[in-house]
């Protein structure tokens, strides 16, 4: 992602508009040598980046540097270089690619996190675990159905990815204020062969759609539709990163710690959630980047005011740097997280015997006890329970408490069966398989060839 930010790309990318244009300029009749067109193409990677530093502290200007430099490499062709084109040819359009390619990188490790996520899903998916709702343990479900929500909003992240890539246009070839007036000039009022310039252009970029009116920019809400997306997907990872640092504290599920790692400067024995914490710490300042591009948006002047130029150039560049950064680090988290069965069934153990009241009421109503009576009894007795728990710290002893009870005589030798964790999920394994099956396994299949990747976490 940095090399996809880097200049050496935007300059490259910069003297290929320059080659394209100057190439269907010439097929369109302008005098333009094949020579020029040859010399252009045999220098387009000769980029002196130091001398085009001293043009641009000269003359300020970043595009006339860059013009100058590749004239420079390739005099014969120098009187042809962008020409008819304002900066925002080049400007535009290269960002556009630019986002474009990010989008590639990005939409590559959110897939293979979703593979990861799956496969984890899969292997947990009859695992009792307890729900939880307002952070307090609710109906049980299993590990692997809690993983398929986190799979879900990355679904529906890669749903708003593909679906960005659909609208992906270029700037084209607009002129300064977007009429196309020079070129109209250039090619002696030949409107078929302005509009067949722009065609062929972008076609040479690879693109065979354009904006159909511009300013002299493409419109920069379209920038704030790329970093929603991005936000999105952050979205998701921070839900993520919360959820196993929750778990974590609860020792039930751990992310990757390697052997040698140091959890505490102070206290020895600890394993922080470092990866989770970092991703939350990203995700939240990239959650916040969007609205940024929201009022760059907005504050346009008519054709185009330059404010949001410097702007943009930090903005865009650390959006999809964050966003790539944070999808290593799920990457690297999703394929090495650690599940402790036993803490979890210790946990599930603790509550469980207060949700299989109904259960064992029913089981006993079936047996010919009264309802009212069987109920009020195990109010008292899960009162009592609960007392014991909460105040002497002792372990959940309702089971006990109801098998020592006439009352419940009926199913005293039954309970172990009756209060069985797997009973109390539902269709929670089902779900599982059918939404993996259904929903994620046809976006791995159609992304086969971009699986494999591994995380990584840089120190």
């Amino acid at each position: 992602m940095q090399e996809n930010f880097g200049d050496e790309k935007k300059i490259l990318l910069w003297r290929k508009l320059w080659i394209a244009l100057a190439e269907s300029e010439r097929e369109l009749g302008l005098p333009i040598s094949q020579a020029q067109i040859d010399e252009l193409k045999a220098h387009e990677a000769d980029i002196d980046f130091e001398r085009a530093d001293v043009y641009e502290r000269e003359i300020r200007h970043d595009v006339m540097a860059h013009i100058r430099a590749y004239g420079d490499v390739a005099p014969a062709a120098k009187g042809v270089i962008h020409l008819g084109s304002t900066s925002c040819f080049v400007d535009c359009n290269s960002e556009l690619i630019i986002m474009r390619d990010g989008l590639d990188i990005l939409l590559k490790k959110l897939v293979n996190v979703m593979d990861k996520l799956k496969d984890f899903a899969l292997k947990y998916r009859e695992l009792p675990t307890l729900g939880f709702t307002h952070l307090q343990p609710a109906q049980l479900t299993t590990v692997g159905k809690r993983a398929t929500l986190w799979l879900q909003d990355l679904m529906l992240d890669y749903e708003n990815l593909i679906s960005l890539f659909s609208r992906f246009r270029l700037r084209g070839v607009k002129g300064t204020t977007g009429t196309q007036a020079s070129f109209l000039d250039l090619f002696d009022g030949d409107e078929w062969k302005v509009k067949e310039l722009e065609k062929r252009v972008c076609a040479k970029l690879g693109f065979d759609r354009v904006y159909g009116v511009t300013g002299q920019t493409y419109p920069r809400k379209f920038d704030y539709n790329v970093l929603s997306v991005l936000s999105q997907i952050a979205q998701s990872a921070y839900k993520f990163s919360n959820d196993i640092r929750l778990l974590q504290s609860m020792k039930e599920v751990e992310e990757p710690f390697e052997s040698a790692q140091v959890g505490s400067s102070a206290m020895a024995y600890k394993r922080n959630p470092m990866r989770c914490e970092r991703m939350g710490g990203l995700c939240r300042y990239l959650i916040s980047l969007p609205v940024n591009s929201a009022m760059t948006a907005s504050t346009q002047w008519f054709e185009r005011t330059l404010d949001d130029s410097s702007n943009r150039r930090i903005v865009n560049a650390q959006a999809f740097l964050t966003a790539d950064a944070i999808l290593n680090l799920y990457l690297n988290v999703a394929d090495g997280l650690v599940v402790y069965e036993k803490i979890i069934e210790k946990h599930v153990n603790a509550e469980l015997p207060f949700m299989a009241t109904e259960n064992i009421l029913m089981e006993c109503v079936k047996a010919g006890g009264d309802r009212q009576e069987l109920h009020e009894r195990i109010r008292v007795l899960s009162r009592e329970a609960g007392e014991k728990v909460k105040q002497e710290g002792a372990e959940n002893d309702l089971l006990e408490r109801i098998g020592s009870d006439e009352a419940f005589a009926a199913v005293k030798d039954r309970l172990n069966e009756i209060v069985d964790a797997k009973k109390f999920v539902g269709r929670a394994p089902r779900q599982t398989e059918e939404f993996i099956a259904k929903e994620i396994q046809p976006i791995l299949d159609r992304h086969k060839n971009l699986l494999g990747a591994r995380g990584c976490v840089e120190i």
